[in-house]
Order: C-alpha cells, then sequence, then structure tokens
C-alpha cells in the first residue's frame, strides 16, 4: 500500500552548476533554499531588501533596482527611535538616517549588478495580501509596527499579481534576457490572516503563476517549481511542520531541497557538493585533542581539500 502520493518532478532544460550566478527574492521560504545553496557553496546572492512576502513589493524593488533610483530621505521614516523604509525588511532599518539610507542605496546598486549578470532567478510568493499605507495608497513591503490604523488590507486579484510578474519578467529580461526566472510560492502558511484568507491568497498567486506561464511566449515565460504542492501534498503531515504548525520543520525543508535539487542542479555537480560537504562537515569538527598530531595532520588535509577546491571555483570561500 502507498501511505503518500509523490509528486513526479522532471529534470529541467537550464539546471544549474558551480558555473552559475544565482538570484533569489521573496519570503522566508527563499531563506531556506538560499541557506542550502551558501552551505554547498555555489554564487547565490539572497534577498537584498531582506524577506519580502507579496509581489507588488518585490516587483517594486526589481523595478527600483533597474532603473538605479536612489533613497532619499523622503522614502524613510522615524518610529520607535529606528528609521525604516517601506519598501524593505526591519534588517535594513537603523538608528541612524544615513545609515538607513547607505543600507537601502547600497543594496540598489547590489542588486542592479546582480540582476545583469544572474543566470537564474528564485522568486518566492509568499501571499496575495498586502497593505496600502492610506497616505500614499502605496503597497508596502514591510509595515514596521506602524499603527494598523494606518493601512488598508487588501487581497491582491490574479490579475494584478499575473501584471506585477509580468512586469518583473519584462524588466529582468530588459538588462538580462538569457536568465532562467523560477518561480515557486512558499509552502508557509499565513493562518494570521485566517485559514479561508489564506486559502484564497495562495490560490490566487498559484492561479497568476499558472496563467502566466500558459499564456506567455516561451522568451519571456518563468518557470514553476512547486514546493507548495510538495508540502500540502505530498508530505501532507503535521510531523513535518515546527511546533507552531505554520512553517515546515528541517525534515520537511530538506526533503523540498532534495526535490529542488533534483529539478534545477545539474548532475555534474554532485561531486563537487560531496567535496563541499566532505570540507563543511570537517571544519565543524571538534576534536578531542586539537593539539594531537592527528588532528593537526587532519587540518593540513583540510586545507589541501579546500585549495583544490578554489582553484577550480575562486568565488568559493570557508
Amino acid at each position: 500500500m502507498k501511505f503518500r502520493t509523490n509528486i513526479q518532478l522532471k529534470k529541467e532544460h537550464n539546471p544549474f552548476d558551480y558555473n552559475a550566478k544565482i538570484m533569489l527574492f521573496g519570503s522566508c521560504f527563499s531563506e531556506h533554499i538560499y541557506k542550502k545553496l551558501d552551505y554547498f557553496k555555489f554564487n547565490a546572492f539572497n534577498n537584498p531588501f531582506g524577506i519580502l512576502f507579496n509581489p507588488i513589493a518585490i516587483e517594486n524593488l526589481i523595478t527600483k533596482a533597474i532603473n538605479e533610483e536612489r533613497y532619499t530621505e523622503k522614502d524613510i521614516f522615524q518610529i520607535n527611535e529606528r528609521w525604516h523604509c517601506f519598501d524593505a525588511h526591519s534588517d535594513l532599518s537603523s538608528n541612524k538616517k544615513n545609515d538607513l539610507l547607505s543600507n537601502l542605496n547600497t543594496a540598489i546598486i547590489a542588486t542592479n549588478n546582480k540582476l545583469t549578470e544572474a543566470t537564474h532567478i528564485i522568486i518566492t510568493l509568499g501571499t496575495s495580501w498586502v497593505y496600502r499605507f492610506i497616505e500614499t495608497d502605496a503597497v508596502v513591503g514591510n509595515c514596521h509596527k506602524v499603527p494598523q490604523k494606518k493601512f488598508l488590507k487588501e487581497l491582491l486579484s490574479v490579475e494584478k499579481i499575473i501584471a506585477a510578474l509580468k512586469n518583473i519578467i519584462t524588466l529582468i529580461k530588459s538588462v538580462n534576457p538569457t536568465t532562467n526566472i523560477i518561480f515557486t510560492v512558499s509552502p508557509v502558511r499565513h493562518l494570521k490572516d485566517g485559514f479561508t484568507e489564506n486559502s484564497v491568497s495562495k490560490a490566487h498567486l498559484l492561479t497568476a503563476i499558472h496563467q502566466l506561464i500558459e499564456i506567455s511566449p516561451l522568451g519571456v515565460r518563468g518557470n514553476y517549481f512547486p514546493s507548495f504542492e510538495i508540502m500540502l501534498d505530498d508530505l501532507r503531515d503535521y510531523r513535518f511542520y515546527n511546533s507552531d504548525m505554520v512553517h515546515p520543520n528541517e525534515t520537511a525543508i530538506n526533503y523540498i531541497w532534495e526535490q529542488f535539487q533534483h529539478v534545477w542542479i545539474s548532475e555534474n555537480t554532485t561531486s563537487i557538493m560531496k567535496d563541499v560537504e566532505t570540507i563543511q562537515k570537517g571544519l565543524a569538527h571538534k576534536p578531542f585533542n586539537p593539539n594531537s598530531e592527528q588532528h593537526q595532520q587532519f587540518l593540513i588535509d583540510l586545507e589541501s581539500k579546500i585549495a583544490i577546491l578554489q582553484q577550480q571555483f575562486p568565488f568559493i570561500s570557508f
């Protein structure tokens, strides 16, 4: 008897290897994928504006980065003795106004540079629910604990999401026509919005991506990786969630990563990934006697393995 409905996934046509340059944008689930890529020392650049949950926030960042728009004092505000920007996560916030502006503009420049050279861009959408700041009528990426009465909560329609994703693809392709864009929907449950509201939100994202890929010409369409479906239809059990019953646990993340690796990582990288993992485990090893001859030889061998790897891929560092 079968007690699981395994999703059969096929290898994509343009998988990445250690020569790839990867960018990630979006919800906290993209952080998990990035941590895996970073552990295996792929050349990856993640969430320059911090975690962004909705497609409008991601569109705003990419638009400003490609147009090289600079942030000024009119784009930031102070609350609770810290300076914030509605476009960015609080990770970029600061006690000093100039530091925040520097963080934002440095991130814009870095994003612009990375977008022009990225071979693969992974965009994880978390929710269709957005908050519109009443004073400016602009959708924000983060509310920064500004009183809720200053926002209007809004569910993006499928049409608005498609328009945002189309704009994202068009903008990226205008500076990097050969890059591969991969969309996925985060399996993290946004239950603060409500059970039904979360389901509707995810449904809008999934419908928008599906329609976009179906109707777009080959040159501008994105790809889709079913992380949401793997979590909800394959794993489908609370033992794969953290204690909050909202976020996937380590077992689930590792399983989804294995599926992602099967689909999007080239088979010729397997041996290199094993070498990297051997080095990572060696670096994490805690010896009983650090001064022993055996451990000193272990360190020499480890340094040799690192040097050989870095000769082939100079960007790798441990």
